[in-house]
Protein backbone atom coordinates (compact mmCIF):
# COMPACT_ATOMS: atom_id res chain seq x y z
CA UNK A 1 0.00 0.00 0.00
CA UNK A 2 1.62 3.53 -1.04
CA UNK A 3 -0.16 7.07 -1.09
CA UNK A 4 -1.31 6.25 -5.15
CA UNK A 5 -3.18 3.97 -3.78
CA UNK A 6 -4.98 5.62 -1.19
CA UNK A 7 -5.63 8.12 -4.23
CA UNK A 8 -3.67 11.04 -3.78
CA UNK A 9 -0.72 10.73 -6.71
CA UNK A 10 2.24 13.05 -5.96
CA UNK A 11 3.79 12.87 -9.35
CA UNK A 12 0.48 14.29 -10.94
CA UNK A 13 1.09 17.46 -8.41
CA UNK A 14 4.00 17.48 -9.31
CA UNK A 15 3.37 18.10 -12.90
CA UNK A 16 0.53 20.04 -12.19
CA UNK A 17 2.73 23.03 -10.47
CA UNK A 18 5.21 22.46 -14.17
CA UNK A 19 2.41 23.21 -16.25
CA UNK A 20 1.03 26.06 -13.84
CA UNK A 21 4.80 27.67 -13.90
CA UNK A 22 4.22 29.09 -17.54
CA UNK A 23 0.95 31.23 -16.82
CA UNK A 24 2.19 32.47 -13.01
CA UNK A 25 5.29 34.23 -14.44
CA UNK A 26 3.08 36.55 -16.53
CA UNK A 27 1.87 37.74 -13.27
CA UNK A 28 4.92 38.33 -11.60
CA UNK A 29 5.79 42.02 -10.38
CA UNK A 30 9.36 43.32 -9.45
CA UNK A 31 8.88 43.40 -5.89
CA UNK A 32 8.06 39.19 -5.75
CA UNK A 33 11.31 37.74 -4.17
CA UNK A 34 10.38 33.63 -4.69
CA UNK A 35 9.85 31.92 -6.76
CA UNK A 36 7.08 28.92 -7.30
CA UNK A 37 7.35 25.89 -5.37
CA UNK A 38 8.63 27.50 -2.06
CA UNK A 39 6.96 27.09 1.35
CA UNK A 40 5.81 30.51 0.82
CA UNK A 41 5.97 33.63 -1.20
CA UNK A 42 8.11 36.98 0.00
CA UNK A 43 6.78 40.52 -1.51
CA UNK A 44 9.03 43.66 -0.62
CA UNK A 45 7.07 46.55 0.28
CA UNK A 46 10.39 48.58 -0.58
CA UNK A 47 8.55 50.68 -3.52
CA UNK A 48 5.76 51.91 -0.87
CA UNK A 49 8.19 53.43 1.77
CA UNK A 50 7.18 56.92 0.49
CA UNK A 51 3.48 56.58 1.63
CA UNK A 52 2.69 58.73 4.56
CA UNK A 53 0.77 55.82 6.17
CA UNK A 54 1.10 52.59 4.29
CA UNK A 55 -1.59 50.47 4.85
CA UNK A 56 -2.64 47.31 4.18
CA UNK A 57 -5.80 46.06 2.66
CA UNK A 58 -7.26 42.23 2.04
CA UNK A 59 -9.96 40.38 0.59
CA UNK A 60 -10.48 36.32 0.39
CA UNK A 61 -13.44 34.31 -1.76
CA UNK A 62 -14.40 31.48 -3.90
CA UNK A 63 -16.55 31.13 -6.84
CA UNK A 64 -19.37 29.42 -5.11
CA UNK A 65 -21.46 26.81 -6.81
CA UNK A 66 -20.75 28.80 -10.52
CA UNK A 67 -18.17 25.59 -9.95
CA UNK A 68 -21.09 23.27 -10.90
CA UNK A 69 -21.50 25.06 -14.49
CA UNK A 70 -17.67 24.35 -15.34
CA UNK A 71 -17.96 20.84 -14.57
CA UNK A 72 -20.94 20.42 -16.84
CA UNK A 73 -19.35 21.90 -19.79
CA UNK A 74 -16.25 20.80 -18.59
CA UNK A 75 -14.92 24.63 -18.73
CA UNK A 76 -12.19 25.64 -16.36
CA UNK A 77 -9.99 28.16 -17.79
CA UNK A 78 -12.01 30.91 -17.36
CA UNK A 79 -13.63 30.59 -13.47
CA UNK A 80 -10.14 31.56 -12.19
CA UNK A 81 -10.33 35.29 -13.00
CA UNK A 82 -14.29 35.18 -10.95
CA UNK A 83 -12.33 33.95 -8.03
CA UNK A 84 -9.30 36.59 -8.51
CA UNK A 85 -12.41 39.24 -9.50
CA UNK A 86 -13.54 38.53 -6.41
CA UNK A 87 -10.93 39.44 -3.47
CA UNK A 88 -9.44 42.41 -6.10
CA UNK A 89 -12.43 44.45 -6.55
CA UNK A 90 -13.30 44.28 -2.73
CA UNK A 91 -9.62 45.67 -2.36
CA UNK A 92 -10.50 48.15 -4.87
CA UNK A 93 -13.53 49.03 -2.85
CA UNK A 94 -11.13 50.02 -0.07
CA UNK A 95 -8.92 52.36 -2.77
CA UNK A 96 -6.00 49.39 -1.97
CA UNK A 97 -3.88 48.38 -5.17
CA UNK A 98 -3.68 44.94 -4.81
CA UNK A 99 -0.22 43.25 -4.91
CA UNK A 100 -0.37 40.00 -4.43
CA UNK A 101 -2.89 36.58 -4.90
CA UNK A 102 -2.88 33.16 -3.83
CA UNK A 103 -5.56 30.38 -4.61
CA UNK A 104 -5.83 27.39 -2.45
CA UNK A 105 -7.77 24.53 -4.97
CA UNK A 106 -8.95 21.32 -3.59
CA UNK A 107 -10.07 18.62 -5.91
CA UNK A 108 -11.36 14.67 -5.59
CA UNK A 109 -8.32 14.03 -7.95
CA UNK A 110 -5.62 15.72 -9.54
CA UNK A 111 -5.68 16.25 -13.52
CA UNK A 112 -2.44 18.39 -14.13
CA UNK A 113 -4.00 19.79 -17.50
CA UNK A 114 -7.48 20.87 -15.64
CA UNK A 115 -5.48 22.17 -12.32
CA UNK A 116 -2.86 24.25 -15.38
CA UNK A 117 -6.23 25.12 -16.74
CA UNK A 118 -7.93 26.69 -13.85
CA UNK A 119 -4.27 28.42 -13.09
CA UNK A 120 -4.16 30.01 -16.14
CA UNK A 121 -7.73 31.70 -15.63
CA UNK A 122 -6.52 32.75 -11.72
CA UNK A 123 -3.34 34.22 -13.33
CA UNK A 124 -5.60 35.97 -16.55
CA UNK A 125 -7.41 37.54 -13.01
CA UNK A 126 -4.25 38.65 -11.75
CA UNK A 127 -2.67 40.17 -14.93
CA UNK A 128 -6.11 42.50 -14.97
CA UNK A 129 -5.58 43.55 -11.49
CA UNK A 130 -1.73 43.82 -11.85
CA UNK A 131 -1.35 40.94 -8.78
CA UNK A 132 1.42 39.09 -8.71
CA UNK A 133 0.18 35.43 -7.91
CA UNK A 134 2.76 34.09 -5.71
CA UNK A 135 1.69 31.16 -4.46
CA UNK A 136 -1.03 28.31 -3.94
CA UNK A 137 -1.93 24.69 -2.81
CA UNK A 138 -3.65 22.25 -4.70
CA UNK A 139 -5.19 19.78 -2.41
CA UNK A 140 -6.08 16.06 -3.40
CA UNK A 141 -8.71 15.05 -1.48
CA UNK A 142 -9.96 11.40 -2.58
CA UNK A 143 -13.53 10.58 -0.84
CA UNK A 144 -13.85 13.72 -0.06
CA UNK A 145 -14.63 15.34 -3.35
CA UNK A 146 -16.13 13.42 -6.61
CA UNK A 147 -13.34 13.14 -9.34
CA UNK A 148 -14.46 15.28 -11.38
CA UNK A 149 -14.76 17.92 -8.99
CA UNK A 150 -13.17 20.64 -7.41
CA UNK A 151 -13.49 23.69 -5.25
CA UNK A 152 -11.38 26.86 -5.82
CA UNK A 153 -10.72 30.15 -3.38
CA UNK A 154 -8.47 32.91 -2.99
CA UNK A 155 -6.92 35.35 -0.94
CA UNK A 156 -5.55 38.65 -2.35
CA UNK A 157 -2.95 41.42 -0.08
CA UNK A 158 -3.42 45.14 -1.33
CA UNK A 159 -1.88 48.13 -0.18
CA UNK A 160 -3.07 52.00 -0.03
CA UNK A 161 -1.72 55.39 1.49
CA UNK A 162 -4.40 55.53 5.05
CA UNK A 163 -5.18 59.02 3.90
CA UNK A 164 -6.80 57.43 0.38
CA UNK A 165 -8.71 55.06 2.07
CA UNK A 166 -12.75 54.59 0.88
CA UNK A 167 -14.31 55.00 3.70
CA UNK A 168 -18.01 56.77 2.78
CA UNK A 169 -17.44 58.62 6.25
CA UNK A 170 -18.05 61.99 3.61
CA UNK A 171 -21.01 60.58 1.84
CA UNK A 172 -23.59 63.78 1.72
CA UNK A 173 -27.17 64.19 0.80
CA UNK A 174 -26.89 65.46 -3.35
CA UNK A 175 -24.07 63.43 -3.84
CA UNK A 176 -24.49 61.28 -7.19
CA UNK A 177 -24.10 57.43 -7.70
CA UNK A 178 -22.11 56.36 -10.56
CA UNK A 179 -22.79 52.35 -11.78
CA UNK A 180 -20.26 50.61 -13.62
CA UNK A 181 -21.73 47.90 -16.08
CA UNK A 182 -21.24 44.45 -15.28
CA UNK A 183 -20.35 41.51 -17.46
CA UNK A 184 -23.04 39.42 -16.51
CA UNK A 185 -24.43 37.20 -13.77
CA UNK A 186 -21.02 37.32 -12.28
CA UNK A 187 -20.80 34.82 -9.24
CA UNK A 188 -23.59 34.76 -6.73
CA UNK A 189 -27.02 33.57 -7.02
CA UNK A 190 -26.04 30.69 -8.15
CA UNK A 191 -27.69 28.25 -6.40
CA UNK A 192 -31.05 30.13 -7.61
CA UNK A 193 -29.72 30.51 -11.50
CA UNK A 194 -29.48 26.32 -10.77
CA UNK A 195 -32.92 26.20 -9.38
CA UNK A 196 -34.56 28.62 -12.61
CA UNK A 197 -32.24 26.58 -15.42
CA UNK A 198 -32.44 22.55 -15.96
CA UNK A 199 -28.50 22.01 -15.35
CA UNK A 200 -27.70 19.80 -18.28
CA UNK A 201 -25.10 20.33 -21.10
CA UNK A 202 -27.79 20.46 -23.48
CA UNK A 203 -29.78 23.31 -21.66
CA UNK A 204 -26.80 24.83 -21.62
CA UNK A 205 -25.55 24.69 -25.29
CA UNK A 206 -29.10 25.92 -26.07
CA UNK A 207 -28.82 29.18 -27.88
CA UNK A 208 -30.92 32.15 -27.17
CA UNK A 209 -31.60 35.27 -29.46
CA UNK A 210 -32.09 37.37 -26.64
CA UNK A 211 -28.95 36.34 -25.35
CA UNK A 212 -26.85 36.32 -28.99
CA UNK A 213 -24.98 33.17 -27.24
CA UNK A 214 -26.23 30.10 -24.93
CA UNK A 215 -26.82 30.00 -22.35
CA UNK A 216 -23.65 28.21 -20.68
CA UNK A 217 -21.08 31.14 -22.49
CA UNK A 218 -24.18 33.97 -20.75
CA UNK A 219 -23.79 32.20 -16.99
CA UNK A 220 -20.30 31.31 -17.29
CA UNK A 221 -18.76 35.34 -18.15
CA UNK A 222 -16.37 35.56 -16.05
CA UNK A 223 -16.55 38.21 -13.01
CA UNK A 224 -15.31 41.97 -14.46
CA UNK A 225 -12.44 43.10 -12.75
CA UNK A 226 -12.98 47.06 -11.70
CA UNK A 227 -8.65 47.50 -10.45
CA UNK A 228 -7.85 49.60 -13.59
CA UNK A 229 -11.41 51.22 -13.67
CA UNK A 230 -11.03 52.96 -10.09
CA UNK A 231 -7.22 53.52 -10.62
CA UNK A 232 -8.53 55.66 -13.75
CA UNK A 233 -10.95 57.28 -11.80
CA UNK A 234 -8.15 58.53 -8.76
CA UNK A 235 -6.08 59.60 -11.72
CA UNK A 236 -8.14 62.04 -12.77
CA UNK A 237 -8.45 63.62 -9.87
CA UNK A 238 -11.75 62.42 -8.77
CA UNK A 239 -11.99 61.57 -4.96
CA UNK A 240 -13.87 58.63 -4.29
CA UNK A 241 -16.07 58.87 -1.01
CA UNK A 242 -17.98 55.84 -1.35
CA UNK A 243 -17.54 52.15 -3.33
CA UNK A 244 -19.82 49.33 -3.43
CA UNK A 245 -19.02 45.83 -5.28
CA UNK A 246 -22.56 44.41 -6.02
CA UNK A 247 -22.44 40.53 -4.51
CA UNK A 248 -24.78 38.30 -3.10
CA UNK A 249 -26.97 40.14 -1.78
CA UNK A 250 -27.80 42.62 -4.41
CA UNK A 251 -28.66 46.33 -4.35
CA UNK A 252 -30.40 46.19 -1.38
CA UNK A 253 -27.64 44.61 0.25
CA UNK A 254 -24.26 46.01 -0.86
CA UNK A 255 -25.21 49.58 -1.35
CA UNK A 256 -26.13 50.55 2.06
CA UNK A 257 -22.46 49.35 3.28
CA UNK A 258 -21.05 52.28 1.97
CA UNK A 259 -23.36 54.62 3.43
CA UNK A 260 -23.02 56.34 6.42
CA UNK A 261 -26.08 57.02 9.22
CA UNK A 262 -28.51 60.04 8.04
CA UNK A 263 -27.96 58.96 4.31
CA UNK A 264 -29.78 56.86 1.62
CA UNK A 265 -29.26 55.81 -1.88
CA UNK A 266 -31.81 56.57 -5.06
CA UNK A 267 -30.95 54.57 -7.79
CA UNK A 268 -33.56 54.64 -10.91
CA UNK A 269 -33.84 51.54 -11.93
CA UNK A 270 -34.63 53.32 -15.93
CA UNK A 271 -31.14 54.86 -16.29
CA UNK A 272 -29.60 51.92 -17.93
CA UNK A 273 -30.61 49.08 -19.90
CA UNK A 274 -30.74 46.15 -18.04
CA UNK A 275 -29.16 43.06 -19.81
CA UNK A 276 -30.96 40.15 -21.03
CA UNK A 277 -29.68 37.37 -19.30
CA UNK A 278 -31.48 38.78 -15.93
CA UNK A 279 -35.00 39.46 -17.53
CA UNK A 280 -34.46 35.73 -18.91
CA UNK A 281 -33.68 34.80 -15.44
CA UNK A 282 -36.64 36.09 -13.68
CA UNK A 283 -38.98 35.02 -16.48
CA UNK A 284 -38.21 31.65 -16.50
CA UNK A 285 -37.72 31.64 -12.55
CA UNK A 286 -41.53 33.59 -12.07
CA UNK A 287 -38.87 35.93 -10.03
CA UNK A 288 -40.27 39.06 -8.39
CA UNK A 289 -37.98 42.14 -9.48
CA UNK A 290 -37.29 42.71 -5.97
CA UNK A 291 -36.21 39.37 -5.42
CA UNK A 292 -33.60 39.89 -8.41
CA UNK A 293 -32.15 43.26 -7.20
CA UNK A 294 -32.10 41.46 -3.62
CA UNK A 295 -29.77 38.72 -5.17
CA UNK A 296 -28.31 39.60 -8.62
CA UNK A 297 -25.96 42.77 -9.71
CA UNK A 298 -28.64 43.85 -12.41
CA UNK A 299 -25.57 44.92 -15.06
CA UNK A 300 -24.23 46.71 -12.12
CA UNK A 301 -20.81 45.55 -11.09
CA UNK A 302 -20.24 48.29 -8.79
CA UNK A 303 -21.43 51.88 -7.66
CA UNK A 304 -19.26 54.74 -6.82
CA UNK A 305 -20.23 58.04 -4.65
CA UNK A 306 -18.95 61.14 -6.09
CA UNK A 307 -19.46 64.86 -5.78
CA UNK A 308 -21.79 65.49 -8.15
CA UNK A 309 -19.99 68.04 -9.72
CA UNK A 310 -17.72 65.56 -10.73
CA UNK A 311 -19.46 63.13 -12.75
CA UNK A 312 -18.64 63.96 -15.90
CA UNK A 313 -15.42 63.41 -15.01
CA UNK A 314 -15.73 60.00 -13.52
CA UNK A 315 -17.73 58.80 -16.57
CA UNK A 316 -15.38 59.71 -18.62
CA UNK A 317 -12.60 58.53 -16.85
CA UNK A 318 -14.38 55.08 -16.27
CA UNK A 319 -14.78 55.24 -20.57
CA UNK A 320 -11.34 55.43 -21.37
CA UNK A 321 -10.73 52.79 -19.20
CA UNK A 322 -12.83 50.43 -21.28
CA UNK A 323 -16.01 50.71 -18.83
CA UNK A 324 -19.63 51.18 -19.38
CA UNK A 325 -20.66 53.45 -16.54
CA UNK A 326 -24.08 55.29 -16.36
CA UNK A 327 -25.15 58.26 -13.30
CA UNK A 328 -27.62 55.65 -11.74
CA UNK A 329 -28.58 57.53 -8.76
CA UNK A 330 -28.24 60.21 -5.83
CA UNK A 331 -27.84 60.05 -2.35
CA UNK A 332 -30.56 62.01 -0.05
CA UNK A 333 -30.92 62.53 3.48
CA UNK A 334 -32.98 59.53 5.57
CA UNK A 335 -32.18 56.73 7.54
CA UNK A 336 -29.54 54.42 6.28
CA UNK A 337 -31.02 52.35 3.24
CA UNK A 338 -31.66 51.75 -0.53
CA UNK A 339 -34.91 52.78 -2.69
CA UNK A 340 -35.36 51.62 -5.95
CA UNK A 341 -37.74 53.71 -8.22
Amino acid sequence: MDYKNAGVDIEAGYKSVELMKEHIKKTMREEVLTNIGGFSGAFSLDKFKNMEHPTLVSGTDGVGTKLKLAFIMDQHDTIGIDCVAMCVNDIACAGGEPLFFLDYIACGKNYPEKIAAIVSGVAEGCSQSDAALIGGETAEMPGFYPEDEYDLAGFAVGIVDQKDLITGQNIKPGDALIGIASSGVHSNGFSLVRKIFDMTKESLNTYYDELGKTLGEALLAPTRIYVKALRSVKEAGVTIKGCSHITGGGFYENIPRMLPEGVRAVINKDSYEVPAIFKLMAKKGNIEEEMMYNTYNMGIGMILAVDSADVDKTICALKAAGEDAYLVGTVEAGGKGVTLC
